[in-house]
């Protein structure tokens, strides 16, 4: 039978509950285990697609087109399981199922209430997870205890035991014992009332994961076990690590929470874990043999999380480079206003992300301009693609106005337009290309060298696309169609032929990486930023 983990955070937001259960399944899959995990999120939105990157970060696309939280990121890249759009639900999507159940009679008359009606759509989405091949399924519950929209969910959690046995279910409840420098100890009390909102719901936690700074002692564990009714081995430090969050699964084992789930939940499982690949990648990460500086100049740039899959991935490129790599975060309006000479100089590598809406456009385009000229090498995604195809145009193909429809609609040169697909679409939730796409590329073009193949598929979130109007144009000005659709009709990546490195593609290659295995185009970017740096130092040396 599918056995149950469900993971609640207490006290404060942002404590990692999606790393944790990220790191959850992949010890268990170290042990043979076939895992699935999912999300559900508290908010009322139906799906993160149309929220601000400054109040949600990035919005993670999956194979199937889903458009959900980023913590599905840390799933994808710390475990195999397979996530779909049943791998993330909303309060938006909950409600919008029961109330649709309604209107189609499907109630009988009832009155459509929280309990059972709501609780019983949400055990139905975690349900969905379960399979004769599934050994665990993981749910992370969003939000905080003690906040009124996450009621339903924790209610819903409580109910299922009910329903499969407790003996099939797991809690996990992340918490913070926090340290009072002016006390100069850790603070326990926070922990035990945040156990105690669980308990009056009904959870009884069997596992506590406590953050903190700094290491805590027998005598608070043994406190927190007392008053939380949890045993001594069940409450596990998670301390903050300050390397990286690759540490996170390993710190866990160190433990023994991976040999208490599988005792717990009496899970047949091998009993020895394989972490040399993991612990691989963190000996390489601590024993680089370059150092060099990546911009990231982005509209968002301020906000870490709103390009997280994207700083992970050239961190995964790092890691297969054997670079360390200091990320600039770059502001695109500074460089439009103070000039790219002075805010990219010294930098290695140039990366332009996607996003959305004019602001700090001509910024993104000067940075590119700048790559360009001088030979560093770039890496444009999305949006940074149809930029580095306006700055193109513009500078080279001498299309002096050369812009994009959604920024100019009545450019001379609209050299990025709207996709055919979206013309007539009014709606802006879930209404974009979106999803795994297939291209072909060309042979010989660095990035059909990279993947080692001419066939790959890759996921999208855009509505415009390259112009094919200009494609002549481009290509007699050097600019190199290097994959397209299947069909020919949408240019999915450019390249330059003669410039070091120099990729754009239209969809988002760092939905695809993994620590353990970065992406190739990652890949080929830090390593042409590491040759780069390489060749400056010899340059430099000579010359003195």
């Amino acid at each position: 039978m599918t056995k149950h983990i469900f993971v609640t955070g207490g006290v404060v937001s942002s404590l990692g509950k999606g790393l944790t259960s990220a790191s959850i399944g992949m010890l268990l899959e170290q042990r043979g285990l076939k895992v699935k995990i999912q999300k559900l999120d508290p908010y009322i939105n139906v799906d993160p697609g149309t929220m601000s990157p400054y109040q949600h970060g990035e919005v993670y696309v999956l194979d199937d087109g889903s458009e959900t939280d980023l913590d599905l990121g840390h799933y994808e890249r710390f475990t195999n399981s397979p996530l779909s759009r049943d791998s993330n639900y909303t309060t938006g999507q909950i409600y919008l199922s029961v109330i649709e159940k309604e209107r189609r009679g499907e109630f009988l008359g009832k009155t459509v209430q929280v309990i059972p009606h709501i609780t019983n759509e949400i055990k139905q989405c975690i349900k969905r997870l379960r399979d004769d091949d599934t050994d665990v399924v993981i749910t992370e519950i969003g939000g905080t205890v003690g906040d009124i929209e996450s009621q339903p969910f924790l209610e819903a959690i409580r109910q299922f035991s009910l329903d499969v046995g407790k003996e099939n279910c797991l809690y996990i409840h992340l918490t913070l014992v926090p340290y009072l420098k002016a006390a100069a100890e850790l603070k326990t009390k926070p922990t035990q009332h945040s156990v105690g909102q669980l308990r009056e719901i009904g959870i009884q936690p069997d596992i506590l994961i406590c953050r903190c700074e700094r290491t805590i002692s027998r005598e608070d564990r043994e406190k927190i076990g007392l008053f939380c009714n949890v045993p001594l081995e069940a409450v596990i430090e998670e301390k903050d690590k300050d390397f990286s969050i690759y540490e996170v699964p390993l710190s866990l084992v160190e433990h023994g929470l991976d040999e208490l789930i599988v005792r717990r939940l009496q899970l047949e499982s091998s009993s020895t874990l394989d972490l040399d690949d993991w612990r691989e990648l963190l000996h390489r990460m601590r024993n680089p043999s370059h150092e060099i500086s990546i911009a990231v100049v982005g509209k968002y740039a301020e906000h870490k999380d709103a390009y997280k899959s994207i700083y992970e991935a050239i961190d995964h490129a790092g890691i297969s480079n054997l670079a360390q790599i200091r990320i600039g975060r770059i502001q695109s309006e500074d460089v439009e206003n103070e000039g790219p000479e002075r805010l990219l100089s010294g930098y290695d590598g140039i990366l332009i992300p996607g996003g959305f809406g004019e602001r700090g456009i001509e910024g993104k385009v000067a940075a590119i301009r700048y790559a360009r000229e001088r030979n560093i090498p770039f890496f444009g995604i999305c949006l940074g693609m149809q930029c580095a195809v306006i700055e193109y145009g513009r500078n080279v193909v001498g299309l002096t106005d050369a812009h994009s429809t959604e920024f100019d609609k009545d450019s001379p040169h609209p050299v990025i337009c709207l996709l055919d697909e979206q013309k007539n679409i009014v709606e802006m939730g879930g209404t974009m290309r979106l999803g795994a796409q297939p291209a072909i590329l060309e042979s010989g073009t660095h990035c059909a060298n990279l993947y080692g193949k001419t066939e790959v598929e890759e996921r999208h979130r855009h509505r415009y696309e390259f112009n094919h109007v200009y494609r002549k144009q481009f290509a007699a000005h050097g600019m190199r169609f290097a994959g397209t659709s299947p069909d020919g009709k949408l240019v999915e990546i450019v390249e330059l032929e003669d410039h070091p490195w120099f990729v754009a593609v239209q969809y988002h290659p760092e939905f695809k990486s993994k620590p353990t295995h970065s992406h190739p185009l990652f890949q080929g970017f830090i390593e042409a930023a590491v040759s780069r740096r390489v060749k400056e130092k010899q340059n430099a040396s000579v010359s003195f």
